[in-house]
């Protein structure tokens, strides 16, 4: 039953404002979404119940994970929300409740709830999905990604003018960009674990002078011991840094640290004080490479691809068909291994990455799916299988990324090493085992350059047999808006075009790329070129040679705000 906003609201105010409440709870709420008599009977029964332990749990495929427990809600939701089972059936929500608390998890959003049980009515919007209806995703103000990006704009702002043409060439640009990735690396850093809590705003607010003189000459130093290996060969005051490696802080001439005055030191400690650890690098990027661009800044929040968007290309491209295969190898030790194995060798390839959203979303769920299978293989294995982990399979450097901004291309490969660390955490929880994220061994599979001009092999090499997805939100730019440089860009691609949208290029670039191999391609583009002339200019050739679309979506609004939003296809095409 599809329900509307207000009568999914007269549908749950019933079940708050109860003195008591019991195992029903779960039954009632999802009747009140609109879930049938029949459906409800045969979860209850059990026959539609997969949960672990049907005696304290209700757990139906796509729908929801229902737990009562004694203990401690909070952890409790912390390990169930990553269980294999939960990721087996592709749980939706996952609610953990006393009966007093209720605790829940939006597993396509990452959204939470926190509530007592008996204010369920008053938060009837968090479950909408079930009636059908989505959530818009918003970008609030008050969040902390927001937050983040326009404290460091003020920085950014108040460097420009103490640093009187430093933004004027690409050298001094790319500078600039470099030292803002670092200064964002370090925050997150000692938010996380990486470095000791509070260690390099600590280390600036107590080791530079108040009035900004020698901060820029202090970050050079520091910058310096962050990629000296041996702390003997570091300045005695900044030695208990640890090494950090993976080129992110090799100092080199034209890597100069700007400048600073009482102003910037002080909204660069202000940006220090952040909670860095409640900041997504895959958010935060987007925003704020919109901080760095001129004309991007207002509406901070539409520079974010959300999470359920990104799903809705990556999930039937291959993420639907893994967790398939995981549920088929559920008690198959070595189908399971087999299918670890597999996901081993994935690449994914977003040859219009902007900041990295498509790439880290892509990345986090291949690792949520690997220690879902690592701890069913454990149940299965005991303690063998414990003493045999090593650690991840899943490599970073299987993740390419091509993008023609300087700065995008810096915070793409931040993001990724930020979201290795963040699974690396989790794993540890879930393993015991570290995975430290320092030294970095890795440099980064992003690079610099034109999409449409570019060799895509040259990035990511299509070798025979390989499984690579392709997937990404390239740029859609009308025929009339194109400057003489777009024009040239899709020139070079295909002779018809004058009246092809920009995006087009990436779609032939892509059927090229694709064509006679085992990748597949999943992008996102305006449903103008599935419009009028564009049809028949476009899709012929990136459909010749039996490459065929296996889905698409109507157009729908792809936007996390209504302001500023447009209307789009998402298109698959594969060989």
């Amino acid at each position: 039953m599809r329900l509307n906003l207000k009568s999914a609201e007269e549908r749950v105010r019933p079940l708050g404002g109860r003195s008591s409440y019991d195992r029903e709870f779960i039954f009632e709420l999802l009747a009140a979404y609109g879930r049938s008599s029949s459906n409800i009977t045969r979860l209850r029964n059990g026959s539609l119940n997969v949960a672990d332990d049907p005696t304290t749990e209700v757990a139906q495929k796509n729908v929801v994970y229902f737990k009562q427990t004694i203990d401690d809600p909070y952890a409790v939701i912390d390990e169930l929300r990553t269980s294999p089972t939960v990721v087996r059936y592709s749980t939706r929500f996952v609610i953990v409740t006393n009966y007093t608390d209720l605790l829940a998890v939006d597993t396509k959003t990452g959204e939470t709830l926190a509530i007592l049980i008996s204010d369920i009515d008053k938060h009837f919007t968090f479950f909408l999905p079930w009636a059908g209806m989505e959530k818009a995703q918003y970008v609030a103000e008050a969040h902390a990604d927001v937050k983040a990006a326009e404290r460091m704009a003020k920085l950014f702002d108040e460097l420009l003018a103490e640093n009187q043409g430093l933004n004027s060439d690409s050298e001094g640009r790319h500078a600039l960009n470099v030292f803002f990735t670092r200064l964002l690396f370090c925050f997150f850093a000692e938010d996380t674990g990486i470095f000791r809590e509070g260690q390099f705003t600590g280390a600036v607010g107590t080791l530079t002078q108040p009035d900004g003189s020698d901060v820029s000459e202090f970050l050079t130093d520091l910058f310096t011991a962050l990629d000296t290996g041996v702390p003997a060969d570091k300045p005695t005051h900044l030695a208990g840094f640890p090494y950090v490696n993976g080129r992110l802080f090799t100092v080199e001439a034209h890597h100069t640290v700007p400048a600073f005055n009482k102003k910037a030191r002080d909204l660069l400690l202000e940006s220090g004080r952040l909670r860095w650890n409640e900041i997504n690098p895959d958010i935060f990027g987007s925003m704020f490479q919109a901080v760095v661009t001129p004309g991007q800044r207002s509406d901070l929040g539409q520079h974010y691809t959300s999470v359920p968007n990104i799903l809705k290309t990556i999930e039937p491209l291959f993420l639907d068909g893994l967790k398939e295969q995981f549920d088929a190898a559920f008690d198959s030790v070595p189908k399971l291994e087999a299918l670890l194995k597999r996901i081993a060798q994935i690449k994914v390839f977003d040859p219009a990455c902007g900041s990295g959203n498509f790439l880290v979303i892509a990345y986090k769920e291949l690792r949520k799916l690997e220690h879902a299978i690592l701890e069913r293989l454990q149940a299965l294995r005991g303690d063998k299988f414990t003493f045999n982990l090593l650690g991840s399979r899943i490599n970073v450097e299987h993740f390419y990324g091509l993008e023609i901004d300087d700065f995008a291309v810096e915070v793409a490969i931040l993001s990724l090493w930020i979201a290795k660390h963040q699974m690396n955490v989790e794993f540890r929880e879930k393993f015991g085992i570290d995975l430290p994220l320092i030294p970095l061994k890795e440099s980064g599979s992003v690079h610099q350059g034109n999409a449409i001009t570019r060799d895509w092999n040259d990035v990511c090499p299509n070798r025979d047999g390989e499984e690579i997805y392709v997937i990404g939100n390239p740029p859609y730019l009308g025929s009339r808006n194109q400057t003489s440089e777009h024009k040239r860009d899709l020139q070079s691609v295909t002779p018809r075009y004058k009246s092809l949208d920009y995006v087009s290029a990436w779609f032939i670039k892509g059927g090229e790329y694709i064509r006679g191999t085992n990748a597949e391609m999943a992008l996102v583009s305006t449903n103008s070129v599935t419009q009028g002339e564009q049809v028949g200019l476009l899709w012929p050739d990136v459909l010749a040679d039996d490459l065929e679309i296996g889905y698409a979506y109507t157009s729908f609004r792809w936007s996390n705000q209504a302001k500023g939003s447009r209307m789009i296809n998402l298109c698959v095409s594969w060989g």
